[in-house]
C-alpha cells in the first residue's frame, strides 16, 4: 500500500495538534481534566431517557453505578470520529482482515493466551452490562485500523482488570504464539504510557506480532490496546495494522475519548 501524501501526514499531525490545543486550554480554563464544552463537531447530547424508579433500581444493581446510566444516543455522542483525526482516516468499510488471520491466536501460558483472546475480542472488562457505542477508522494510508468501544462495566471487573493489564509486560515480555491463519508468531508486549489526565484509571499496551508461513515473508502486526475508566464508565480503544502504528495517534485519541465521555457523562447528570 502506497504512503500518504505529504499533505495528508501533515493534515494529520495538525488535527492532532488541535485536539492537544483543546484538551490543555480546556483543562487550563476550568480546572478540571475534562473539558468545558464537547469538542468541536459533536453537540450537547440530549438528557437521558426517563425510566420508572423500578428500571433505574434494576439497572444499578445490575452494574453497582451511583449514577444513571447513559443512553445510546449519549455514547455515540462521546465517541472520536474521523473528523478528530483528520485525513488520511475515514469511516472502517468493515473489520481489518488480521483480525482473524493473525489475532485469533492462542498460547500455552494462561496469561498471554487470555491477551491474545482480549486483542481478538476487544473486550479486557468482558462484555457491557449496559448501553454499548463503538466506533472503527480506517488509516487509508497506512491500513491501520482505530476501534473505540463504550460501554457500562461492573466497577470491580473494571479495576481488576486494569491492574492484571498492568502486569502484562512482566509476565508476557515475549511468548510464541500459533495462529488460525498466519501460522506460529514471535509476540512481544511493552508498556504503553497514557496521559496521566486520561480518565480516572487507566492501562495500555503495545503488543507486535511477527511471523507467518514458512514459504511467506515474515509479517509484523502491531496492535495498541488502551483501557481506561472514566467515572462509572470505562473506554476500550485498540489501534493496529501491519503498516506504521503510530502511538502518538493512540495517546491522542485515549486522552480524548476519555475527555469526550466525561464532558457528556457531566452533562447526562445535569439534566437528569
Amino acid at each position: 500500500m502506497t504512503r500518504a501524501p505529504a499533505r495528508a501526514r501533515t493534515l494529520l499531525a495538525s488535527a492532532l495538534s488541535v485536539t492537544v490545543l483543546l484538551i490543555t486550554a480546556a483543562c487550563a480554563g476550568s480546572g478540571r481534566d475534562v473539558p468545558r464544552a464537547l469538542p468541536q463537531g459533536v453537540s450537547e447530547p440530549p438528557a437521558a431517557t426517563s425510566s420508572s424508579p423500578s428500571a433505574t433500581a434494576s439497572s444499578s444493581a445490575v452494574t453497582g453505578r451511583s449514577t444513571p446510566v447513559l443512553n445510546d444516543e449519549q455514547l455515540r455522542a462521546a465517541l472520536i470520529t474521523e473528523a478528530d483525526l483528520g485525513p488520511p482516516w475515514a469511516a472502517a468499510q468493515g473489520p481489518a482482515l488480521w483480525r482473524d488471520g493473525t489475532l485469533k491466536a492462542t498460547a500455552d501460558d494462561g496469561d498471554c493466551r487470555r491477551l491474545l483472546e482480549v486483542l481478538y475480542t476487544e473486550e479486557p472488562f468482558g462484555v457491557p452490562v449496559g448501553p454499548r457505542a463503538s466506533v472503527t477508522l480506517d488509516d487509508t494510508a497506512e491500513g491501520a485500523q482505530l476501534r473505540e468501544q463504550i460501554g457500562a462495566h461492573r466497577p470491580d471487573d473494571v479495576e481488576r482488570a486494569l491492574a492484571w493489564l498492568a502486569t502484562l509486560p512482566e509476565k508476557c515480555g515475549t511468548f510464541r504464539a500459533a495462529t488460525a491463519g498466519s501460522g506460529a508468531q514471535d509476540v512481544e508486549v511493552t508498556e504503553l504510557p497514557l496521559p496521566d489526565t486520561a480518565g480516572d484509571a487507566r492501562a495500555a499496551l503495545r503488543v507486535t506480532l511477527t511471523g507467518g508461513e514458512p514459504d511467506a515473508a515474515p509479517a509484523r502486526l502491531t496492535v495498541d490496546l488502551a483501557a481506561i475508566r472514566v467515572g462509572e464508565d470505562a473506554v476500550v480503544l485498540t489501534n493496529g495494522g501491519f503498516g506504521e502504528v503510530r502511538a502518538e495517534v493512540t495517546r491522542a485519541m485515549a486522552q480524548l475519548a476519555a475527555d469526550r465521555l466525561a464532558e457528556v457523562a457531566r452533562l447526562g447528570r445535569l439534566r437528569v
